[in-house]
């Protein structure tokens, strides 16, 4: 693999790519991802908080495309869910000299809002 791989001066060993690949493929990790995001909204009470931590940027692709269509409002109407992480969060540099798995992780939040409720669902209650 080191031989068919070009070095971009990095320290991780070219291997790693390969192996996480193996790994995500073998134990359908991005499927298993979509199917949970998928019954997240359901799931999730009013004011209730989703955070998504992804160690891979096709995982980070599907939680990010996720968040922004739960997000997303029709004209005039409140939108169901808000983003609390517009960008991701990511560890600072100390965390990643003490941690350095911690280096590709990103953290992405979101919450279900209050006013995405319909009235009819609890008995014309407003929270």
């Amino acid at each position: 693999i080191q031989g068919a791989i070009p070095s971009y001066r990095t320290r991780i060993h070219p291997a790693t790519r390969t192996f996480q690949a193996l790994r995500i493929a073998v134990n359908e990790e991005l499927t298993s991802l979509e199917t949970f995001l998928q019954e997240c909204p359901d799931l999730l009470k009013p004011g209730g908080r989703l955070g998504v931590i992804s160690f891979h940027s096709l995982e980070d692709r599907i939680v990010k495309e996720h968040f922004r269509k739960w997000g997303k409002r029709g004209k005039g109407e409140t939108s169901p869910f808000r983003i609390l992480t517009p960008k991701p969060v990511s560890p600072s540099s100390e965390e990643t000299r003490s941690n350095p798995r911690a280096r590709s992780a990103k953290l992405r939040a979101i919450e279900k809002n209050y006013e995405s409720i319909e009235r009819e669902e609890y008995g014309g209650a407003r929270f």
